[in-house]
């Protein structure tokens, strides 16, 4: 059901999978016929979870025991004994312009000479900031989603739902050097022997960047270049709704949380604009 009926990305249905699984475990009987006082026991066994990992385990519950109620196959929902953890969202770790313009210099200088690899990082290091793309999005891009004459990129994020992302004139000419250089035939944009190159190898690629350009690694990331690229561009007075359009957010709420990281620009346009501000400024 999640699969064929919501889309769920595959990395979604393992993490539910094992979070059944679990369960199954810990009530030590078929989970399906589990009771109240049952799954009030795993609320206890969970308690010294992470509020984030306790909500995505009760989540999985409690659209089993839905699924379950809508398919017939169980009169009552039992998840109501489970607890209801009061989650926050953590704002994002972002990086400053400093520090993405110390990244970007170091990657440009390696690939003066056409190094593949390093004409590679830059185009993959373009295309995270520039772009904003997920990883799993960028590393899975198939050379057909590159057309030659429109600056767009047609990208299947969360859910296989697809998406226009426009590629800067900067992201497009590092594009067009990759491919001139880009070995073999293989569909995929970045390949490697087995196919395309994975998630973990862009992680450990960055890393390695940010090593050689004096930044801590552990700053680094690609979701962390995404959060740059959606902060930088609301610092620059873009459109929350363009930004969830182009980050691929299902819920506005989930673009949101770069409201709550934007503290200084918010604060100038306050002082700014506001009449009172205003008024007194005059006087």
């Amino acid at each position: 059901m999640l699969a064929a009926e919501r889309g769920a990305a595959r990395n979604t249905i393992l993490a539910y999978g094992r979070d059944l699984e679990q369960a199954q475990e810990m009530i030590g009987g078929q989970l399906d016929v589990a009771s109240p006082a049952q799954l009030a026991r795993l609320g206890q066994g969970w308690s010294s979870l992470a509020p984030s990992t306790l909500a995505r385990k009760i989540s999985a519950l409690r659209q089993y025991f839905g699924f379950l109620v809508d398919e017939g196959l169980r009169e009552d929902d039992p998840t109501h004994a489970l607890p209801r953890p009061a989650t926050r969202r953590p704002l994002p770790k972002i990086l400053s312009h400093a520090e993405v313009e110390m990244l970007f210099a170091t990657v440009e200088d390696e690939a003066s000479g056409d190094s593949p690899a390093a004409v590679r990082l830059l185009t993959l290091l373009e295309m995270l900031y520039g772009s904003g793309l997920r990883a799993t999005e960028l590393v899975s891009l198939p050379v057909s989603a590159v057309p030659r004459d429109v600056p767009f990129l047609t990208v299947t994020g969360k859910g296989g739902q697809a998406r226009m992302v426009p590629v800067s004139q900067r992201a497009g000419k590092a594009l067009q050097r990759w491919l001139a250089l880009r070995p073999g035939d293989s569909p995929w944009l970045f390949p490697s022997r087995t196919g395309h190159i994975s998630r973990v190898r862009l992680f450990q690629l960055l890393k390695g960047l940010a090593v050689r350009a004096d930044l801590p690694p552990e700053k680094i990331s690609p979701h962390v270049l995404r959060h740059a690229f959606a902060t930088h561009l609301l610092e620059g007075g873009a459109d929350l709704r363009a930004l969830q359009t182009l980050l691929g957010h299902a819920d506005i709420s989930t673009t949101q949380i770069y409201t709550h990281v934007d503290a200084e620009r918010l604060v100038r346009l306050v002082n700014e604009r506001h009449p009172l501000a205003r008024g007194r400024s005059s006087d």
